[in-house]
């Protein structure tokens, strides 16, 4: 027995050793009293400096530590921390990034060949550069930026990767060595460490879709061809997270934006993100950098779509702080390593199919390469928009940017099967976020851009105690926001979730906003077999920019897991990002309010056609803006709008009944009806009364007049209720007994309603009705799919069965099981056969153990000169 324990002991370590994260030599610590206190600890104790990360915070290497170790150098740790200026120090482990092309090496023939000059740009390639010339609405509308004067002038953008060829002709114009560094051999020269294959050729051409100088004759032209680039070289070397925060906090106050086309390995199941201090360099910079307008980081989505992957298990794209970008193929379709996630706010052009044009660049040893790939061809394009897009207005804040990027972006020619429209009338999607990114509507619209209000931040809690979800089943749980900390219009929302499961992969999660938006925070991931689950993982979307959070929140968390494959959510909260004011106080063509108006049906008689505009009209008035637009989604126009903003001097906002009820200044300009563009329809507003175009009106004040009774209607108009027998049809469902008169708050639907009464698609009820039941918040929520009538959500707490199955009872828990299966569960022979087999099972291995080839005794091998590793002394099995 004793070498079977040892066997099992080996093979336990030898899967550890696999699984451990390697230790690097380098440390960072926390030591105070300045550099010169810093360098003389870190020198006494055999370290080496190698730079500050953050005030007071350096990174250090020691010599005589292995480059990558299994085991941390606890005697150095133990040495360096016991010194009194040490307040913090933790040794660095080296992380998995991977770059996010695809490719295979291929390296462009030197073709002299010179294409003709089209748009006064004589560049080679720039007749083939499709995703910027091509016009029609189907490339980035760079060249009316240009056209303007506008060339990211002023911009600085530094590229996080692995070197920079600074000295290519078409790069060494617009070089910046201010924006420059190589965390790798601790200089600041960036120049790639060159090899047969070229594998560091990454950065460079990432910098060539930036910033290629325009009308040379050579190569390529970039976005921002006016911009200064640099490049971080960081990613050729062990990655820890003292050199992600360093590489982050690069010179922030020079540097605007830092594009990073890296992350997490996206093998579709991994679930990583930054550590403690690059998430530290992430808020030092979007709260510090550019003179505290924020530095702006823009991030690759992944290209994990061939594995299932999901960017929302990438903490660098799933944080707020970051412009996630996604990929379009050039005929528009979703690629095919694209992975889709709700954290995604738009797209730019990349690589497709292998019939589709990919992206031209500068490539290594100053050649120009047409096969650069995947999202790594996205986030640069993205970031050099967004340095046009800050020449036009440099006093944009990080928070600005993501905003105008929201409202500029096109979701027109994009073909993907989930395209929804979201509480504000705006098209989202989960694999291009709102859309291709716009660079000459993102610089007009960011030239009379006012700054957004400050952003405020909201978190609720949900009661949650435990709450299985067994396998292939659903759990829904509500969460009721009645008021929320100044969060009135949202931005980001975060479900900050903690669940155990058997496999993580099999794990859905869905949020539903009390708009009806229905964003997946997670989809399945086939080849994650993890049984981690996540802890306190925010899981974060962008879908919902705009809402108003009040109301009921839904999240649900599908279990696709087979047979024992049980699932467990811990704990939840929802946090909810977003301004007290609405930022509609800009121009009239900014933030419209998206609707077209319902026509009216002809009647024949003329009574009918009275009676008809009385109920429209009478409609119209009680009906919520955000009702409207749900209702016209099918004759919805998408460049036409009829737009209604305040006056940007007028900030007060009168008293209201309650916080839940959209309050506005008290002074409005009523515009006439506009194109997207700002232009002028042709038709007036008012024909009969031949009204210009150019017509304003002024809304001086307004107020909402309440008719309504004290105490509730008689109980003469409730609808009828049936007596439901145990064992029902679905076809014999009760009418719902509705209270519509009980409902204390309420916007579109019912918030809250009065005690004894139970929320039910936006109605009061005393009673849910079957196949729900009443949770602890008021609200009737689904039961399991098992039950016809439950006092929970799971499958052993239904009350009654349908008809085709029995209520069992089971260890003080109720199930509902089929009749055709209850026969086999009721016979206990299946539970001897095992149990027989089991004992077999066990005396074979017993004997295997005892007679077998691991105890054989061997002549001339002294079995006790061996011992595990970690085994101490005495401890003999």
């Amino acid at each position: 027995m004793a070498a079977c324990t040892v066997s099992f002991l080996l093979w336990i370590v030898a899967l550890q050793w696999i699984s451990a994260q390697d230790y690097s030599s380098q440390w960072a610590a926390h030591i105070e009293g300045g550099l010169k206190m810093a360098k003389t600890i870190t020198e006494k104790h055999g370290f080496v400096l190698l730079g500050e990360i953050f005030p007071d915070y350096y990174h250090l290497e020691h010599s005589h530590v292995s480059k990558r170790s299994v085991n941390p150098g606890i005697e150095h740790h133990k040495k360096l921390t016991s010194e009194q200026n040490v307040k913090w120090a933790k040794q660095q482990k080296i992380l998995n990034r991977s770059k996010r092309d695809y490719l295979t090496y291929v390296r462009d023939s030197r073709d002299s060949k010179r294409f003709a000059i089209k748009g006064g740009l004589n560049d080679p390639k720039w007749p083939k550069m499709w995703y910027l010339n091509r016009g029609r609405d189907m490339d980035m509308n760079v060249q009316g930026a240009w056209e303007e004067g506008i060339t990211g002038k002023g911009s600085v953008v530094t590229i996080l990767d692995d070197g920079l060829e600074k000295d290519h002709p078409d790069l060494i114009k617009n070089y910046d060595p201010s924006a420059s560094y190589d965390m790798n051999n601790r200089d600041e020269d960036p120049m790639p460490r060159y090899d047969q294959m070229d594998t560091n050729r990454h950065g460079t051409r990432c910098a060539g879709e930036v910033a290629a100088t325009a009308n040379n004759s050579l190569c390529s032209v970039g976005v921002a061809f006016g911009a200064s680039i640099g490049g971080v070289r960081m990613l050729d070397g062990d990655v820890t997270d003292a050199v992600e925060a360093r590489s982050l906090s690069l010179n922030p106050q020079h540097i605007h934006i830092y594009s990073a086309s890296w992350g997490p390995d996206d093998d579709g199941k991994t679930v990583d993100g930054p550590g403690e201090l690059a998430t530290r360099a992430f808020l030092e910079g979007i709260s510090k950098g550019r003179g505290g307008k924020g530095s702006i980081f823009i991030w690759a989505s992944g290209n994990g779509g061939r594995e299932h992957d999901n960017c929302n298990c990438d903490g660098y794209t799933n944080a707020i702080w970051t412009l996630s970008i996604s990929s379009a193929t050039q005929n528009g379709h979703v690629p095919w390593y694209s992975e889709a996630c709700s954290s995604t706010l738009a797209t730019t052009y990349s690589s497709g199919s292998n019939y589709e044009s990919q992206i031209i660049t500068t490539d290594l040893h100053h050649e120009c390469t047409s096969n650069h790939t995947g999202t790594s061809a996205s986030a640069p394009l993205a970031a050099g928009i967004v340095a046009l897009t800050l020449e036009a207005n440099n006093k944009l804040t990080w928070r600005d940017m993501q905003h105008i990027v929201v409202l500029t972006a096109r979701p027109t020619h994009l073909l993907a099967s989930d395209w929804i429209i979201n509480g504000v009338g705006r098209k989202v999607s989960h694999s291009f976020g709102y859309g291709l990114m716009d660079a000459t509507t993102m610089v007009r619209l960011a030239r009379k851009w006012k700054t957004v209000p400050p952003q405020h931040i909201c978190n609720v809690t949900a009661q949650v105690f435990e709450k299985p979800v067994p396998a292939r089943s659903t759990v829904t749980i509500n969460l009721l926001v009645k008021e929320c900390n100044s969060v009135n219009f949202l931005e980001h929302v975060q479900a900050k979730i903690s669940l155990t499961a058997s496999r993580r992969g099999d794990i859905k999660i869905e949020l539903t906003s009390p708009s009806g938006t229905k964003s997946t925070l997670l989809a399945p991931r086939t080849h994650d077999n993890s049984h981690a689950g996540f802890h306190v993982w925010p899981f974060m979307t962008v879908h919902m920019w705009g809402e108003r959070p009040f109301g009921t929140w839904q999240l649900t968390i599908h279990n696709e897991g087979k047979l024992l494959g049980r699932s467990s959510l811990h704990e939840w909260c929802l946090i909810l990002y977003g301004t007290k004011y609405s930022p509609r106080t800009l121009s009239p063509n900014i933030y419209p309010v998206e609707q077209s108006p319902k026509p009216i049906p002809r009647r024949n008689s003329k009574n009918s056609k009275k009676k008809s505009k009385k109920s429209k009209s009478q409609k119209q008035s009680t009906t919520p803006i955000s009702t409207l637009i749900k209702q016209n989604v099918s004759s919805y126009k998408p460049n036409v709008h009829i737009v209604l903003f305040p006056i940007p001097n007028s900030s007060k906002l009168s008293p209201t009944l309650t916080d839940n009820i959209q309050t506005y200044p008290s002074s409005h300009r009523l515009y006439s009806l506009q194109n997207v563009d700002g232009r002028q329809t042709k038709k007036n507003l008012s024909p009969e009364r031949n009204i210009s175009p150019t017509t304003s009106a002024t809304m001086t004040d307004w107020e909402m007049v309440f008719y309504g009774t004290i105490l509730p209607p008689e109980q003469t108009h409730i609808l009828p209720t049936t007596s439901i027998n145990q064992n029902l049809t679905s076809q014999d469902e009760p009418e719902i007994n509705f209270k519509s008169g009980e409902c204390r708050v309420t916007t579109a639907k019912c918030l809250e309603c009065a005690f004894g009464y139970n929320i039910y698609n936006g109605e009061c009820t005393v009673d849910c009705p079957v196949k729900t039941y009443a949770n602890n918040d008021g609200v009737c929520s689904d039961c399991h799919y098992s039950c016809y009538k439950c006092n929970g959500p799971n499958d052993y707490q239904c009350t009654s069965c349908w008809g085709d199955a029995d209520l069992t009872h089971a260890l003080g828990q109720t199930y509902c099981y089929s009749k055709n299966i209850k026969h086999l569960l009721d016979d206990k022979t299946w539970h001897i056969i095992a149990t027989v087999l089991l004992i077999i099972n066990i005396f074979v291995l017993l004997i295997f153990c005892k007679g077998g080839v691991w105890t054989r005794y061997k002549p001339g091998l002294d079995h006790g000169d061996y011992r595990l590793a970690n085994q101490i002394e005495g401890d003999d099995c």
